[in-house]
């Protein structure tokens, strides 16, 4: 009961402190007095000058009866507050809003729920209320951290609880909107404030979230029953919070989530980190996206060392970033972005190695095993963010991206790439190798290039076809589709999948193009380049199955997208050759490789034949396969990659008419107006630089059959034979002796001087001897039937039984006028 005075004395009381104590009833139960607010209102209103003392004596009344514990007329002052807040609008008011906001604080210091709530009822009508002037010297310290301890209340009451958390929430949402609204609102972005706003409010989002995981997906909760749901009131305070940041104070925003998700230890299992970072990308404005990736980098590198899942979990929300700012605006951050990851992906592969190496041998370890597990989780997800980015960017930026990603990919014999790769070892390079791959099979996806040129520049292609690519068939299955990506510009690679006789090529409706002049100017610079590489791809001896098919798929492809009739007659030679070679079998290679090499040139020689419709070329691959399927099954694909396929033991009995005769196909392009002189030469691979740096058999075995013709300075009949045959010791000693490269320049001038300036007769007798000693040696492999030339002029004619060869190559130089046989 409020205290009463005498009417003496109440007549010498000012009249504002009269008005004040008439509006509290005798009984707090019969609540505010409206006749006598009324009459305080309109003096309120008519003498402004008054609302500080009317605000003062309220707020001395309220803190008695809080004191006191005087509920109902505490509901009483602070409802006539809040009347005389909404009624007056005049520069007089400010004195009167820092009487209001004491009286807030009154309530939200005490440690009653109800008169919390009020409390922030009130401050949140104020927060609506649009002041004339800005305040300079007012102040929300008290209210963000008052606020924000509300949001954590544990009282033991859930329905209480919650009631407090929705204050607090809707408190700081007042804080926010009171703040912005003012001209002295970077008060609020200070991180001492956010540091403890942004927790808040991800709390209870965390809370209901991890409710909803156990009980399942709830549906979305209906409009009336938002206000009521904590999780919901805070996401959209947070949604509404990072919506009015702006450049300078956006990653004073962002950063507390980090915070946030590291002490509770989100990023394992981290859907609620994904939730959150896609409410703060779809809520930002579009030109600021980068600043959150850049603050999703940083804090990645600052993770660097904490556990596989901790960083695959942050690499994860990278990624969900990523996709929401890749429709719109990425700023500078492209480079960046490719570049720390490829930089966590190196180190995750290192972490790897490490752990491989420290596991104890000949035991099973565990946590070793967990771990080499768990970072594969990091590289996968880093190769899925890296070609998600990257599918994403344009054509010009990808191109970049590519060849970014390219230069880090470690190749054997340069130090072009700029990935440290120094404490990885030989396990570590070749598991950096595939993941770089990996990423940029990922980046070429769906990439259209008008011109092959472009795609495949050759900046991009030396690296790429690398022999150091070669050393395993994973590595070299990985180059294979990246280049299928690259070259697929119709999208024909789908109806090419799985080698196969295929009876009607019409069947798959293959798109195609005429070929553009810088497509054949490209396979004349560079064709070379990619017969050996498949040439040398069918030979390697840990062939799969799928690398027969890829290899398979490369012949189809640049016969369809790159292919003139000069390029017909070379993959021609090329299956031949390859045919040849697992005849001859100088390679010994196992019995299922032979015969899958056998089956590749069928599938591909019935594909071209059909492809270019001559009618005696397609009756000769078909009568072939027709004998194959009779007599030796194992030579097609359908039988030699199907499980448990029968093997022979030897292929030197089997019948001539199980082979593509070169002499038969020669016939019959001829006929069709090809120039078929070519087809008599058999196709030997370049010999490049690496060749004879690199450490690989297949390679050291296709140099070592190459004749060299040294010119010296003494008459030709007293030229010495300087043919060396290059081992792997051989190989080694040139790898450890400086200057080899510049004595193999050196040697490659002398010899080109030699083709340019000798006589004819001179080196074609040269060439004779030299071919003598290597046909010698065919011969005893093949039991081949040697005729020798009629006349000395350089070329030999072989006969086998199973083709004709005329022009054998012994050292093929590129002239205007001159090719030496």
């Amino acid at each position: 009961m409020p205290t009463r005075v005498c009417c003496c004395c109440s007549a010498l009381r000012p009249r504002y402190k009269r008005l004040v104590d008439n509006i509290f009833p005798e009984d707090p139960k019969d609540g505010l007095v409206k006749a006598d607010m009324e009459k305080l209102t309109f003096y309120a209103v008519s003498a402004p000058e008054k609302l500080d003392r009317i605000g003062s004596y309220l707020a001395e009344r309220l803190s008695r009866d809080v004191v006191r514990h005087r509920s109902g007329y505490v509901l009483i002052a602070m409802e006539a507050l809040d009347q005389l807040l909404m009624a007056c609008h005049s520069q007089s008011i400010k004195p009167f809003v820092e009487s209001f906001l004491h009286m807030v604080a009154k309530l939200l210091e005490s440690g009653e729920p109800k008169l919390q709530v009020l409390g922030t009822n009130s401050f949140v009508k104020f927060a609506n209320i649009e002041e004339d002037t800005p305040s300079y010297h007012r102040r929300y310290d008290f209210f963000v951290s008052r606020f924000s301890a509300m949001c954590h209340s544990c009282h033991s009451d859930p329905e209480i609880r919650t009631e407090i958390r929705i204050a607090g929430i809707r408190g700081i949402q007042g804080v926010v909107r009171k703040t912005v609204n003012d001209e002295l609102r970077a008060t609020i972005w200070e991180p001492q404030h956010m540091d403890k706003i942004v927790p808040s409010l991800l709390f209870n989002m965390q809370k209901i979230e991890e409710t909803d995981s156990r009980t399942g997906p709830p549906p979305s909760p209906p409009a009336t029953d938002k206000e009521e749901n904590p999780a919901v009131l805070a996401e959209n305070c947070f949604r509404e919070l990072l919506g009015r940041a702006t450049f300078g104070n956006m990653n004073n925003a962002v950063r507390p989530v980090f915070a946030h998700l590291d002490h509770h230890k989100l990023w394992d299992p981290n859907e609620f980190a994904v939730h959150c970072f896609k409410i703060i990308m779809y809520s930002i404005q579009a030109q600021y996206s980068h600043h959150v990736i850049q603050e999703i980098l940083g804090h990645l590198d600052a993770r660097k060392k904490d556990s596989p899942r901790v960083r695959a979990g942050i690499i994860q929300v990278l990624l969900e970033a990523v996709a929401i700012a890749a429709k719109g605006s990425i700023g500078p951050t492209v480079l960046e972005v490719f570049n720390t990851l490829l930089k966590h992906l190196r180190l995750s592969v290192e972490f790897e190695a490490n752990d491989l190496q420290g596991g104890s041998v000949g035991s099973v370890n565990l946590n070793s095993s967990s771990k080499d597990n768990d970072e594969k989780i990091v590289q996968n997800a880093i190769i899925q963010t890296i070609g998600f980015f990257g599918s994403n960017l344009p054509d010009y930026q990808r191109s970049e991206i590519m060849m970014f990603i390219m230069g880090k990919v470690p190749v054997f014999g340069t130090s072009t790439h700029t990935l440290d790769i120094s404490q990885l070892g030989d396990l570590g390079t070749r598991r950096i190798q595939i993941m770089l791959l990996r990423s940029l099979l990922m980046v070429t996806s769906g990439y259209k290039a008008k011109t092959i040129v472009t795609a495949l520049p050759g900046s991009f292609l030396d690296p790429l076809l690398s022999p150091s690519l070669m050393e395993d068939y994973e590595l070299r299955q990985l180059v294979l589709e990246v280049m299928h990506n690259l070259m697929d510009r119709h999208d024909n690679r789908a109806k090419l999948r799985g080698i196969r006789i295929i009876p009607d090529v019409a069947d798959l409706k293959i798109k195609r193009e005429k070929i553009c002049r810088q497509d054949t100017s490209f396979m004349k610079k560079n064709g070379q380049q990619l017969y050996r590489h498949i040439y040398l791809g069918c030979k390697e001896e840990d062939n799969v199955q799928k690398n027969y098919e890829l290899l398979y798929t490369s012949l189809a492809l640049i016969t369809i997208e790159l292919a003139n009739e000069e390029v017909v007659i070379d993959l021609i030679r090329l299956a031949i050759a390859l045919q040849d070679s697992v005849i001859i079998n100088e390679d010994n290679l196992p019995m299922f490789h032979r015969c899958g090499i056998m089956a590749l040139v069928a599938a591909y020689l019935n594909f071209v034949s059909q492809m270019i419709a001559v009618p005696a070329f397609c009756q000769h691959v078909s009568k072939v396969i027709e004998i194959r399927t009779m007599e030796a099954p194992y030579f097609l694909p359908e039988h030699i990659f199907r499980d448990k396929c029968m093997l022979p033991k030897s292929l030197e009995k089997h019948d001539k008419n199980l082979y593509f005769l070169t002499n038969k196909i020669a016939e019959s392009l001829g006929g069709s107006g090809y120039s078929v002189e070519r087809l008599s030469v058999p196709y030997v691979p370049q010999v490049t630089d690496e060749d004879r740096l690199s450490r690989r058999k297949s390679i050291v075995d296709t140099v070592s059959i190459q004749v060299d013709i040294l010119p010296n300075s003494i008459p030709s009949d007293d030229v010495v034979n300087n043919t060396e045959e290059i081992t792997f010791e051989a190989l080694k000693k040139a790898i450890d002796t400086s200057g080899m490269e510049e004595q193999e320049k050196e040697k490659r001038r002398l010899v080109i001087e030699k083709f340019q300036k000798a006589p004819f007769e001179e080196i074609a007798a040269q060439c004779e001897s030299k071919a003598n000693l290597l046909h010698d040696r065919l011969a005893q492999i093949l039991e081949l039937t040697i005729r020798p030339p009629p006349s000395p002029s350089g070329t030999l004619t072989i006969t086998s039984g199973h083709a004709q060869y005329q022009s054998v190559p012994v050292y093929e130089m590129k002239f205007p006028d001159l090719c030496v046989y």
